[in-house]
């Protein structure tokens, strides 16, 4: 077993903070209504894969990357941290496009 996969999450987290930091999109801007929405999107995906595997629809693949940890049947550790920078990152993108189409609309009045 290997934490590759997890190092590279835990790196991929720290990037989307400091993207964060750098331009005060998420967090950044408002730390309270953030960490709201982040809890409630990593639940929802959360819930999503639990039904998914009640259902049979979802499966832990084997992988000599991921350390093994499990949440829950077929729900390993690794998917926790995929959720969370998954959710981060979809605000970063979505609040610095926001701000961009803003910024250009601005200029071009």
């Amino acid at each position: 077993m290997s934490a590759l996969y997890l190092v590279s999450l835990l790196g991929g987290l720290a990037c989307a903070a400091l993207m964060d930091y750098r331009y005060g999109l998420f967090f950044w801007a408002a730390p309270r209504r953030a960490g709201l929405v982040l809890a409630v999107g990593v639940g929802f995906f959360l819930a999503w894969d639990l039904g998914g595997i009640g259902l049979d629809i979802f499966y832990k693949g084997d992988s000599e990357f991921m350390i093994g940890a499990m949440l829950a049947p077929e729900l390993p550790l690794e998917e926790l941290f995929f959720l969370t920078f998954l959710c981060w990152m979809a605000m970063n993108i979505y609040l610095l496009m926001k701000r961009t189409i803003e910024t250009r609309t601005r200029v071009a009045q």
